[in-house]
């Protein structure tokens, strides 16, 4: 067998790899700084937990390390896996200064976490080593040592190690060693030869990488027998994919939107794949024996969502695909509602109210240039609540009537054929077309009154039929059959000919005006707008939120520090009280500041549950504020940690649904 001569990759534990007497890595200058964030290190603690409380057979995989030997000393240096590595070195840092905190700690464990982290026989020196730019940050925090004010820096490994610090209480860190001591890894070591680019190019081009629903399938049956899989995939996948068909992935999204009542960022490509693994994190056979049947239930609503026709009552059908039409954003509140329906928890009027409900709000919020873009979540956090609370949610941010009046004398009309349709009371627009009244492109010739032709109108008289060409006055239906001989003819030519043949009452009532002009759209404006806003009616509510606001758990997580970040917020609605706060880091630090003066005793409680951020010392580097002579806010978790934060205490105390806030212009755009 030929064998390769300058590459070797070999299977190795991590933690004997790291622990290794002769093991020193070097991360090379060309080398991007380090960026993992907290929500991978969250990710890296679930996995090491998971693995730690498997049988003693299980080992997580966390992939290749490439390195290549310096020809100027025994060090390695690492080319692939500084990102993981580092992160590992802050998890072991983290362990073993709360071992050595502790007043009868576990002499033998530190001296084992100790062993990964320096050098033998130089206490003062890592066995990891940065480029120079950040060697000192990272060795003050895995050595513990405190750096000089003027040397502080903000660093993701003081963000990182803080989080590990945390999130591991004393009694824990015997478990997740046992956890660190089972991950594996291939340590790839190239030869002199070697092309260390062209090699972590190969590794890292793995073609088209897995979506989601293709993450979640492999997460539900990687742990399972092929027995088990065999069960699960018959019974339960197959028939989910049967359902939902190529629109898997928004069935997932969908549905985790619906159970969580939580909008999920996809922005990063595996949004849906995490908040799966989030609310589902351990899926044995049993667990899966419970919860698969929900998932296939679901999609069978969901195939009624996205074919109405498979719906036996002709008018949920109908309902069912007005909703297709003005918005399937709305499937996660579709979803639950058919389902209560289907399970006879609601009745038929109630289901068909709750449609009727959403297209009124999705239809009005178009109308007056409203985006209906983060708005299902919170709808079934209401809905949750009950049905009062659903109407009153919808009706606080469904556009009132007299600001749709406005928009639909004025304004393009959105939805057009539905919007018709539903008007004229027609069962299907089948073989009908919209008939602009007064032409789009109207020829010379073409006349309102059959005396003057439009060469003859002044231009501001032009400029106003133009500016109503396309608004609710100036549309109405038309068959396909009439529909080419109208584009030419002048209005009398189309009433006589065209208007008084068609089938569709309200079409035929146009014979009735004698002249086609400006005032005639907007009278006919006023009387279909009395009709719009009695089909798309608004439910009754104390209150209206046209400006924006996004309740707080609807409010966006970024990873990071995002460009643009210090003026995220135009301000904050917390209770009633107008904040003017710019950004999440002094939300934060607001949010925890008054809830520390009016609720202690919650927001401790939180903080010990989770780890943080309230902390009776300042264990570590970095920014902290005082909350009291011997309680402290750390203030150095990124963007997303501190919203999760604020989300949690505030739904936990339960304020959630008083607090609002307005994104900045910047903000909306980041």
């Amino acid at each position: 067998m030929a064998t390769a001569t300058n590459i070797t990759a070999t299977a190795v534990n991590t933690i004997r790899w790291l622990s290794a007497a002769n093991t020193t890595i070097v991360v090379p200058v060309y080398q991007r700084q380090y960026r993992w964030d907290i929500g991978g290190c969250e990710q890296l603690l679930a996995d090491i937990r998971a693995v730690a409380d498997s049988d003693d057979l299980h080992r997580h995989f966390i992939g290749s390390i490439l390195s290549a030997g310096s020809t100027a000393s025994e060090e390695l240096v690492l080319i692939d896996g500084q990102q993981r590595i580092t992160t590992l070195m802050l998890l072991i840092a983290a362990l073993h200064h709360t071992v050595q905190g502790q007043q009868f700690g576990d002499h033998a464990l530190a001296a084992e976490l100790e062993q990964v982290l320096v050098l033998a026989g130089d206490g003062s020196r890592t066995k990891l080593r940065p480029h120079r730019a950040w060697a000192d940050v990272f060795e003050s925090v895995v050595l513990g040592r405190r750096l000089a004010a003027g040397d502080l820096r903000d660093s993701r490994f003081d963000d990182n190690y803080a989080f590990f610090r945390s999130q591991v209480p004393a009694e824990e860190v015997p478990r997740i060693w046992a956890g660190l001591q089972r991950l594996e890894h291939v340590a790839i070591t190239l030869g002199a030869e070697a092309n260390a680019q062209q090699i972590f190019e190969s590794l890292n081009s793995t073609g088209e990488p897995l979506r989601d629903h293709e993450l979640i399938h492999n997460y539900v049956l990687m742990g399972l027998s092929h027995a088990e899989q065999t069960e699960i995939e018959a019974s339960f996948w197959l028939p989910i994919e049967q359902n939902t068909g190529e629109s898997i992935a928004g069935f997932w999204r969908h549905y985790l939107v619906m159970t969580t009542g939580r909008e999920i960022d996809v922005s990063d490509g595996r949004g849906v794949y995490d908040a799966f693994r989030h609310e589902f994190p351990r899926l044995d056979l049993e667990t899966l024996r419970t919860l698969a049947p929900e998932w296939s239930a679901n999609s069978a609503v969901y195939r009624i969502l996205l074919e109405p026709t498979l719906e036996p009552d002709a008018e949920l059908a109908r309902q069912l695909g007005y909703v297709n039409t003005v918005g399937r954003g709305m499937y996660p509140l579709v979803m639950r509602a058919y389902r209560d329906y289907s399970r006879g928890t609601v009745d038929r009027d109630a289901l068909i109210g709750t449609l009727e409900h959403i297209q009124s709000l999705l239809l009005r919020r178009t109308v007056v240039g409203l985006s209906n873009d983060r708005l299902v979540a919170r709808l079934c956090r209401a809905r949750d609540a009950g049905p009062q609370s659903l109407d009153a949610a919808i009706a606080r941010i469904t556009p009132s009537d007299a600001r749709v009046r406005v928009e639909l004398k004025y304004g393009a009309l959105p939805h057009p054929a539905y919007v018709l349709g539903r008007l004229a009371g027609v069962d299907t627009l089948a073989e009908l077309d919209v008939e602009h009244i007064f032409p789009l492109g109207p020829g010379d010739a073409w006349s309102g009154d059959g005396v003057r032709e439009w060469a003859d109108y002044s231009d501001d008289e032009q400029n106003s039929h133009r500016a109503l060409a396309d608004s609710l006055g100036n549309l109405t239906l038309l068959e396909e059959s009439f529909a080419e001989r109208a584009v030419d003819a002048s209005f009398p030519e189309k009433c006589t000919a065209i208007y008084a043949r068609s089938s569709i009452a309200a079409t035929r009532e146009l014979t009735d005006t004698s002249v086609w002009g400006t005032a005639a759209i907007a009278e006919r404006a006023a009387r279909l707008t009395a009709d719009f806003l009695a089909i798309w009616a608004r439910p009754t509510a104390a209150g209206i939120d046209d400006d924006g606001l996004t309740p707080i758990l609807d409010a966006q997580r970024r990873r990071g520090w995002p460009r643009g970040w210090q003026r995220e917020f135009e301000y904050v609605e917390y209770r009633g009280e107008h904040w003017e706060v710019p950004d999440m880091k002094y939300l934060f630090n607001r949010i925890f500041s008054r809830l520390w003066a009016d609720d202690r005793d919650t927001v401790t409680a939180f903080s010990a549950r989770r780890g943080g951020p309230i902390f009776e010392a300042r264990a570590w580097n970095g920014h902290w504020d005082s909350l009291d002579e011997t309680h402290f806010l750390y203030m150095g978790w990124d963007s997303k940690y501190m919203l999760t934060a604020v989300q949690g205490v505030l739904d936990e105390t339960g304020l959630a649904s008083e607090v609002f806030v307005k994104y900045s212009y910047v903000g909306a755009a980041m």
